[in-house]
C-alpha cells in the first residue's frame, strides 16, 4: 500500500479516544477525529469539532478530505449524526463500520422502570419520588423542566446554555468514571429517591446503577434510539479487526 489511507473517527466515547490513538499507529494510515464539542480534544490526530451540516454535510466532507473509511463511535444517544453517517457513507460509496457499546442489562435487585423516551420518564415521576437523580447529561434536562413539585440532582459534565430551562435542584459538574463508593454516599447525603439514567453501557457510570440496587432505588432507565442498519462491533479490538481486513 503505497498510499496513505483516512480514516475518519466519529468520536464522542471513551472507546473512541483509545480507537483514534491506537488507528494512528498503524502504518499507513492517517486517523482524522470528528468531536461533537469540547470535552476530548487531547487528541494525537488531526482533529475537527463540531458538526457537518446534516448528511450532505458531511458528503462534501468525505469527498474534500478523501476519506477512505469511516468508525462511528458516537455516543449510543446521539443517532441522528449515526444516520447521517450512514446515508453520507453510502453516498460517497465508503465503508463504515459502528462501535457500538453494550446496553446494560437488568440485573436481580435492579428496580428499573424502561420508557422510550425523556418525555415518558417525566410523565411517571411524579409520585414516585420527591428528589430525583437526573443523570442524562445537559441536552434533555429541559424535558424535567415543568416539574414543579419536585428536586433534582442534575449531574454533568458542562453545564446548560444560560437559555435553557431547567428543573429546580442543583447541578454537580463532573466527570466520570465514579466509584460504587461515591456514588452510595451521594445518593445517601442528597436522599435520593428514584433515578433517571440514560442506558448509555460502559463502565464509567455503571456504579450508579449498582449503588442504586444496593440501597433499593428504582431507576427511570431511557431505553436508546434505534441506529441505521450496517455492520457494527462491541469493541476496540473488533473495530482494529476489521480495519486491518479493509487495509488488505
Amino acid at each position: 500500500m503505497t498510499d496513505r489511507q483516512r480514516v475518519l473517527i466519529l468520536g464522542g466515547t471513551a472507546e473512541a479516544a483509545v480507537l483514534i490513538t491506537k488507528i494512528q499507529a498503524i502504518s499507513g494510515v492517517e486517523a482524522i477525529a470528528s468531536l461533537a464539542g469540547r470535552t476530548e480534544q487531547r487528541n494525537p490526530v488531526a482533529t475537527r469539532i463540531g458538526g457537518f451540516g446534516g448528511a450532505n454535510g458531511l458528503v462534501d466532507y468525505l469527498r474534500s478530505q478523501q476519506i477512505n473509511f469511516i468508525i462511528d463511535a458516537t455516543h449510543p444517544f446521539a443517532a441522528q449524526i449515526s444516520f447521517n453517517a450512514a446515508q453520507a457513507a453510502d453516498e460517497c460509496g465508503i465503508n463504515r463500520l459502528m462501535l457500538v457499546r453494550p446496553d446494560w442489562e437488568q440485573q436481580p435487585g435492579d428496580r428499573w422502570i424502561s420508557v422510550a423516551s425523556h418525555q415518558a420518564a417525566a410523565n411517571i415521576l411524579s409520585g414516585l419520588a420527591d428528589r430525583i437523580f437526573l443523570s442524562i447529561g445537559r441536552q434533555e434536562i429541559s424535558s424535567y423542566a415543568h416539574l414543579k413539585s419536585l428536586w433534582f440532582l442534575m449531574r454533568m459534565i458542562s453545564p446548560p446554555a444560560a437559555n435553557m430551562p431547567i428543573p429546580a435542584g442543583k447541578i454537580i459538574l463532573e466527570q466520570g468514571p465514579f466509584s460504587l463508593a461515591q456514588e452510595r454516599s451521594l445518593f445517601q447525603a442528597e436522599q435520593i429517591g428514584a433515578i433517571v439514567s440514560k442506558n448509555s453501557g460502559g463502565d464509567a457510570t455503571y456504579a450508579k446503577i449498582i449503588a442504586a440496587r444496593e440501597l433499593g432505588i428504582p431507576v427511570v432507565m431511557v431505553q436508546r434510539p434505534s441506529r441505521p442498519d450496517g455492520e457494527q462491533v462491541s469493541d476496540v479490538a473488533a473495530v482494529l479487526n476489521w480495519l486491518q481486513k479493509q487495509l488488505k
